[in-house]
């Protein structure tokens, strides 16, 4: 009964993580597009989140050891600052739709690749098919978009995407290593991040958040710096001992599904069939290079 329990618990985390990462996609894409600058969504997100987590870093401290240089780069300002940075960017050329399929969908692709050039993983030929589907699928959105020209300036965000993508692939290899747990690996990052990117983001000069009224800025706040930047983490961390990390990685598929459908009722997006069809291929191939549907033991690296 107690593990019934807990294999439910299990799930509703996954499924909450999920929903906040395709909230994360349409919501900023809301933002970026409308009163909000790019750069004072950042910095709501970072200081929202650092004063939260300051307990934490109290606690826990917030000197990183025994990485290389690319290592610490990752740990400290990578995910934290970095990543979020280029995703909102991404998110100012192009729909949230197509963020759902080619950043958190192109995932597992990025992180099967360094699995395997840096630490020389071999592939089963379920997941060297879903990474395939998953790579058909991003050319797809992306090339049918360019030659469609319905929006000229879409690719840069796909770009930006595919970046984001890779970048937190990256992060990924490097947090496994360093033996930090999900919510030091947090803190350190928040700490980090904010203390080496809030100055050039006050520098740009585009935050005065001059547009937007004090609720706005008080739901953005929340937004970024609690519900994704904090509580998604934590969600995501249980739904991974609870469920293993494969079975929750195969949660990821419903992902990008999410964002076409919130984009579309929300934002009222353009959904073309083609967009449909790239956004279902990366659905499948994330479950099956997930490595959710094998039978052997698999490694956590997707």
């Amino acid at each position: 009964m107690k593990d019934a329990r807990g294999h439910s618990l299990g799930l509703a985390a996954a499924l909450a993580t999920v929903a906040i990462w395709a909230v994360f996609l349409l919501g900023t894409r809301t933002a970026v597009s409308g009163k909000f600058t790019v750069e004072e969504v950042l910095v709501l997100r970072l200081g929202t989140a650092s004063l939260i987590t300051l307990p934490f870093m109290l606690k826990l401290g917030v000197v990183l050891r025994g990485q290389n240089l690319i290592g610490t780069f990752m740990l400290t300002v990578g995910a934290s600052a970095i990543f979020p940075y280029v995703i909102s960017t991404g998110l100012f050329y192009a729909p949230a739709s197509d963020a759902g399929a080619l950043a958190p969908g192109m995932l597992p692709f990025w992180t099967a690749l360094f699995a395997v050039l840096l630490a020389g993983e071999k592939l089963g030929r379920l997941r060297l098919t879903g990474l395939t589907l998953i790579l058909g699928g991003a050319v797809l959105i992306g090339l049918w978009q360019i030659i469609s020209g319905s929006d000229p300036n879409a690719w840069k965000g796909h770009l930006l995407f595919l970046l984001g993508s890779c970048l937190w692939a990256v992060y990924s290899v490097y947090f496994r290593q360093s033996g930090l747990s999900p919510v030091h690996g947090l803190v350190i990052g928040l700490f980090w991040g904010t203390l080496g990117l809030m100055p050039f983001l006050l520098w740009t000069g585009k935050v005065n958040f001059s547009t937007v009224s004090a609720p706005d800025i008080v739901y953005m706040a929340v937004l970024q710096g609690v519900i994704i930047a904090v509580l998604a983490l934590v969600l995501y961390s249980f739904a991974v001992r609870k469920l293993g990390a494969a079975q929750t990685a195969a949660f990821g598929a419903l992902t990008p599904v999410l964002a076409l459908i919130g984009g579309a009722v929300f934002l009222n997006e353009t959904i073309t069939f083609v967009k449909i069809i790239g956004v279902l291929l990366v659905a499948i191939g994330v479950v099956m290079a997930s490595g959710s549907l094998e039978r052997r033991p698999i490694s956590d690296a997707v």
